[in-house]
């Protein structure tokens, strides 16, 4: 019997998990919605942005490459790269972190300093001892404001030369069930020319932002050369934070996959745990029903 109690006492535990991952799963689900339709909405910003600078190099700002007007347009040899990692802050979300931290690991520790988004990732930057610039922590909404400072920090010290590069990393929103891994590279932009086609020709991007055709002369005023000068620095700005977005609904996608295959296998359990207690207490019975028929036949004789 103390068999049959273990078993109930399993069970129980096991209906108790079930509720709380499908909880889990119904509250990943309506967030997931949101965070998803907020970072299709961010892609038509993006592409506009892109479609503005594609008329820019039309104009004679992009003539000179020897002097770039911009420092985001300078080569310079990589001595230190700067990473922005985005990741989320809790875990139970499959293998979405593990997969972002293997991508951190096969970076030599030495030769990168970090800003994160996302406690998971600062937690693995500490205990492998690798140098973090700072740590930032983002809400489930979002806000561009939010995203601001943690951007702005990688850029300070791209432009004081203590890193070379601007990359981000962070889970790239495929559909529901697959978000990619991606290491991206923002700064130092070689061929601007090559990056605003890239971004407007990117699937994940036209898709949901389609590019309108228009033919019609655009005069810019201020100067082009002016315009580069900010409008280049709101670009990078706006594609990391298009990224975090990306990773906020890659993050609630896979915590509701990860729940509810949770639930799913919870049922299973319990399932598989009833029909062994069934089992056990049918044996139980038999065992009895022939303890006592052994009893009553050494009575008579």
């Amino acid at each position: 019997m103390a068999n049959l109690r273990d078993i109930r006492l399993r069970i129980k535990a096991v209906k108790n998990t079930a509720q709380i991952t499908k909880a889990m799963q119904m509250v990943a689900t309506s967030k997931m919605k949101r965070a998803q339709e907020q970072a299709l909405a961010g892609r038509a910003y993006a592409v506009l942005m892109a479609e503005i600078l594609m008329e820019l190099e039309t104009h004679s700002v992009f003539a000179d490459t020897d002097k770039p007007l911009h420092p985001f347009l300078a080569a310079r040899p990589v001595k230190k790269r700067g990473i922005l990692v985005l990741s989320p802050d809790k875990g139970l979300c499959g293998p979405l972190v593990s997969n972002l931290v293997r991508m951190i690991a096969d970076i030599p520790r030495d030769q990168a300093s970090y800003v994160c988004i996302g406690r998971k990732g600062f937690q693995f930057l500490s205990r492998s001892q690798r140098h973090v610039l700072a740590e930032f922590s983002v809400n489930d909404k979002a806000p561009f404001n939010q995203v601001r400072p943690a951007i702005e920090v990688l850029i300070k010290a791209y432009e004081n030369g203590e890193v070379d590069t601007i990359e981000v990393l962070f889970a790239r929103f495929v559909n529901v069930m697959r978000q990619e891994p991606v290491l991206e590279a923002l700064v130092p932009v070689h061929d601007l020319k090559k990056a605003i086609h890239d971004l407007v020709g990117d699937a994940h991007y036209t898709k949901t932002a389609p590019i309108a055709v228009d033919i019609r002369e655009i005069k810019f005023e201020p100067a082009p050369e002016i315009i580069l000068a900010e409008l280049l620095d709101l670009f990078v700005k706006r594609e990391a934070y298009q990224m975090v977005l990306e990773s906020k609904a890659s993050e609630h996608s896979a915590r509701m996959v990860a729940m509810k295959t949770a639930t799913d296998n919870a049922k299973a359990l319990v399932q598989d745990l009833t029909l062994g207690y069934n089992k056990a207490r049918q044996a139980a019975i038999t065992q009895e029903i022939l303890e006592i028929a052994a009893a009553a036949t050494a009575s008579d004789s």
